[in-house]
């Protein structure tokens, strides 16, 4: 049965290994079928779709949180969440291919990700024009359960005004580099015994562009860009997790003068001295008295935002656990909180005042009856 674009198999399946499967599985795995199905060795006509869907497969479960998604929660949980871009970006497919001594991407394209997605004809400058940036910011609980807004201060390179990204002084030209001779990337040819690898880098003398300028900028000094600091408002949305990406787009920084890439704002939820997070609950401990636990009681507690009444019955053992529903953590993918989860300690007196031992003790004398 021949591969389609539009059915959706099960990427194990897909991989042939089962569900279990540690990251040197799934890539041996990988390895052996992009062996097979790479289209600079198997012509069949069937060959490159497969190709794209054993990539794709292993692009999802050698990534740890693309793969938990998926096992939650099947394709529902990667499609639409990620684009191509983010499925393939974080892989170096081109560098696994060549260790198995296939050239990078497939059928002229120049690097997997324009395979996937169609695209050709783009220099390695020209991918590679836009950098990603990375910012890490922490919240406590409390904002992490009411969602906050947060001023980010941070450094990028961004197109030299002086220059408007040209890099060369305003008034001088620009010459043919005379090196690349203006294709921007230079090629090796390489004979292994797969076939002919060709190895395509970036031009040294122009990187990339095929161009170089006969005066520099003076500002950014041929670089085309200029590192300016910025400052963000980023919304966290209420319930956001610990660790939680969020994807600012166009954000990042620019290189050779290039588009921007985008900004990731990795959130970091700090632990609280009064409550621990389990998933959208909360779980408090509160200590009790044997009297509270034996004979039950009506007490205080606290809540994220105030307080809240909690009754706790007769013969209540310890380590219990009491549930305050709709007092947790805001949900994420679903309407209303968690609960509040009140785990009760005994605490036991470790002095007590003659009256109280007598009553103890006329106690244990009445419960061994």
């Amino acid at each position: 049965m021949s591969y389609s674009g539009n059915q959706k198999r099960d990427y194990y399946e897909i991989l042939g290994i089962p569900r279990e499967a540690t990251k040197d599985e799934i890539k041996r795995a990988y390895r052996k079928l992009a062996l097979k199905y790479h289209p600079d060795r198997n012509k069949e006509p069937d060959a490159a779709d497969r190709f794209k869907e054993i990539s794709e497969a292993y692009a999802i479960l050698s990534d740890d949180v693309k793969r938990q998604q998926y096992d939650q929660f099947g394709h529902a949980g990667v499609a639409g969440r990620w684009s191509a871009e983010d499925i393939f970006g974080g892989i170096n497919f081109d560098e696994i291919l060549r260790s198995f001594g296939l050239g990078g991407g497939a059928g002229g394209f120049s690097s997997i990700f324009d395979f996937f997605s169609g695209r050709s004809g783009r220099t390695p400058t020209q991918r590679s024009s836009a950098i990603d940036l990375r910012y890490d910011l922490s919240i406590s609980l409390k904002e992490a359960a009411s969602g906050i807004e947060k001023e980010i201060k941070f450094d990028r390179d961004e197109v030299c005004p002086h220059c408007q990204g040209n890099g060369a002084e305003p008034g001088t030209p620009l010459n043919t580099c005379p090196q690349c001779q203006g294709r921007g990337e230079l090629r090796q040819v390489q004979q292994t015994m797969f076939g002919q690898v060709i190895r395509v880098g970036t031009c040294p003398a122009c990187h990339g562009r095929g161009q170089t300028p006969e005066m520099q900028c003076s500002s950014c000094k041929g670089r085309r860009t200029v590192r300016e600091k910025r400052s963000l408002r980023v919304q966290i949305p209420p319930g956001v997790e610990d660790g939680t990406m969020l994807r600012l787009r166009a954000q990042g920084a620019s290189q050779n003068g290039g588009p921007a890439g985008d900004l990731y704002v990795v959130v970091h939820v700090k632990p609280d001295k009064t409550f621990q997070r389990v998933g959208d609950d909360l779980l408090l401990e509160f200590e009790a008295s044997i009297t509270q636990v034996t004979l039950g009681a009506e007490v205080d507690i606290p809540t994220l935002t105030s307080h809240a009444r909690l009754k706790i019955p007769p013969g209540t053992q310890p380590d219990t656990l009491l549930r305050l529903r709709g007092q947790g953590m805001p949900r994420a993918r679903w309407k209303g909180n968690g609960d509040l989860l009140v785990q009760v300690k005994v605490v036991i007196p470790k002095k007590m005042s003659k009256s109280q031992r007598e009553l103890l003790e006329q106690l244990a004398t009445e419960l061994d009856k």
